[in-house]
This record gives structure tokens, C-alpha cells and sequence, in this order.
């Protein structure tokens, strides 16, 4: 296929949701190996009696922040995994404990990503398998911030997602039928819209939860309504095919968007959803911000 406007995305509105500090870790572990090693990791770590209020204070002191972290990553991991088998993951919003703990957990990697000599000391004070994991979210969020440009938030218009149980049934309908793995698509979701947290057009004109230029959409979107979850993620499963998904996957992101930053995030979030699938929930349960020219701003979740 040439190289003309056949890329789904290359707008403002994605740049939106990816001001979110994303994250991701490597995707060289095997999935068993990865969860055993992030158990080991912050199995030390004690989780807190009482959840984090929504603007709970963070450390400033490495050692204590480090502390923080493993804490949160544990209880939140533990959080996830009741919801996934006592919950209703296909019904309705995350528990308030995944919620709460979910959002700390984010802004304390926002705090990362700004601060290049406190994530350094922090990390460094972590234990092998989480700071691997903390090395790459950080690392993400900074590339996804370096292509995001600021928005007037009164310019962004948001919705609840649907639940996380239905995206994924869809990711892996799409999987079924384009070959493309669920987590790419997951990830890509995530990355354009905060899983469908943003319904807001781009400035170009990009629509819908996987952000499909109207063009593009004609060409890929086998006759569905753009804003349709479901529709828009077996469309963006057909595009990246016909990019060349699965055998040439970096090659088809980049199609869909030609940033070598923007690729290499969705594939980190998608290796670490491979690696452990609790992932998928936190990712999800994350909040939206949106940059704007007077800072960062929370737009959803607790308190808002």
C-alpha cells in the first residue's frame, strides 16, 4: 500500500488521552514469569489500611515514595484480582477500592514522569522486577508527553466508558478476525481516548473511541458508526491488517500513527498486558488529564 492519509490517527484529540501518564513495561517475559516476578517485587510491601483520598499527598523523598509505590502496586494488584473474580468486570464502572487505588497509583507515576532526578532515585530504591516495570512507564509517559500538544479543557467532552468486560470481548472478537492481538488493541484504545473516556472530536477532525480520520474510516470501517466501540475497534483491527498486523506490527502503528514514540508506547502497554492481564484493568481504571497551557488537569474519576 502507498504511503497517502490511510492512518487513523494524527491529531490533537489522541494527543489528549495520552496525556495521561501512560504506562507499559517490556514485553520480553513470559506471562507466568512476569506475574511471579512482580509478586516477588512488592510482596514485602504492606498494603494501607485505609484507601488514598482522590489528592492524597505524595512523597518527595525517594525512599519514601519507593515505598509508596510497591505499596500501591500491591494493593491495587490485589484490588484487581478481587474484582476480576468476585466482581462484575462486564458490568459498570471499576469497585471504589481499584478506583482510588488506581489514581494514586497514576499520579504517583506522573510525578515520575516530571521529575527526572526523583524517578531516578526512586527507582533505583525499588526492587528489580517493579523497577523494571516503573523504568518503562516512566519512559512512556514522557514520550507520549513530548507529542501531546496542550487543549482547552473546556474543549474536551468526556463520557464513561464502557465496562471493561465488553471492550474486551470485543478486542478479542477483533483478535478472531483480523489476527491482530487484543492487547495492540486494547493498547491503541487506550492511547487514543482513554478507552472511550474521550468523545470529543480532534481539531482534524479524527472521531470515535480508536480516533478514525472520516477518510480513513470510509476505506476500513466495514460500514459501522465510528463511534461505536465495538464497530470502531474491529475497523481499527482491519486497518492495522491491511498495514501489515500482525506479521509487520511496528510497521502497521506506525501507519496509524507516524511517531516512533507513539509506537513504542502502545507496544509497551500491549507487552504488558501480555505479560499479566491485571494490567488491562489498571489501565483502564486510570484517570483522564488533559494538558493544558496552564497545566495538567483531572477531567474524570473520583471527585469529578
Amino acid at each position: 500500500m502507498c504511503r497517502r492519509p490511510v492512518r487513523a490517527l494524527a491529531s490533537p484529540a489522541a494527543a489528549v488521552a495520552a496525556a495521561l501518564a501512560l504506562s507499559g513495561a517490556p514485553a520480553a517475559a513470559a506471562p507466568a514469569a512476569d506475574e511471579g516476578a512482580r509478586a516477588r517485587a512488592v510482596g514485602a510491601a504492606r498494603v494501607a489500611a485505609p484507601l488514598p483520598a482522590p489528592g492524597a499527598p505524595l512523597p518527595r523523598d525517594p525512599a519514601r515514595l519507593a515505598r509508596r509505590l510497591a505499596a500501591t502496586t500491591r494493593a491495587l494488584d490485589a484490588a484487581v484480582d478481587r474484582w476480576r473474580r468476585h466482581g462484575r468486570p462486564a458490568v459498570g464502572r471499576p469497585p471504589r477500592d481499584v478506583e482510588l487505588l488506581a489514581l494514586h497509583h497514576q499520579r504517583i507515576y506522573r510525578l515520575l514522569r516530571a521529575d527526572d532526578r526523583l524517578a531516578g532515585a526512586t527507582v533505583a530504591r525499588l526492587p528489580s522486577g517493579l523497577a523494571r516495570e516503573a523504568r518503562a512507564i516512566v519512559r512512556a509517559g514522557r514520550g507520549l508527553r513530548r507529542i501531546t500538544p496542550a487543549v482547552a479543557a473546556r474543549r474536551v467532552r468526556t463520557r464513561r466508558p464502557r465496562p471493561v468486560g465488553v471492550l474486551l470481548r470485543y478486542y478479542r472478537e477483533a483478535e478472531r478476525r483480523f489476527g491482530v492481538p487484543w492487547q495492540v488493541l486494547a493498547a491503541v484504545n487506550f492511547v487514543e481516548s482513554a478507552f472511550g473516556k474521550i468523545r470529543s472530536d480532534s481539531a482534524a477532525g479524527a472521531r470515535g473511541p480508536m480516533q478514525f480520520l472520516p477518510r480513513t474510516w470510509a476505506a476500513y470501517g466495514l460500514g459501522g458508526n465510528v463511534h461505536d466501540d465495538r464497530d470502531a475497534i474491529l475497523g481499527a483491527a482491519n486497518y492495522l491488517r491491511a498495514a501489515g498486523a500482525p506479521r509487520h506490527l511496528r510497521r502497521a502503528l506506525w501507519r496509524y500513527n507516524p511517531s516512533a514514540r507513539y509506537v513504542d508506547a502502545v507496544l509497551v502497554y500491549a507487552g504488558r498486558m501480555r505479560a499479566d492481564p491485571r494490567e488491562l484493568y489498571v489501565f483502564y481504571s486510570w484517570q483522564l488529564f488533559v494538558r493544558t497551557e496552564r497545566g495538567d488537569l483531572r477531567l474524570t474519576g473520583p471527585g469529578r
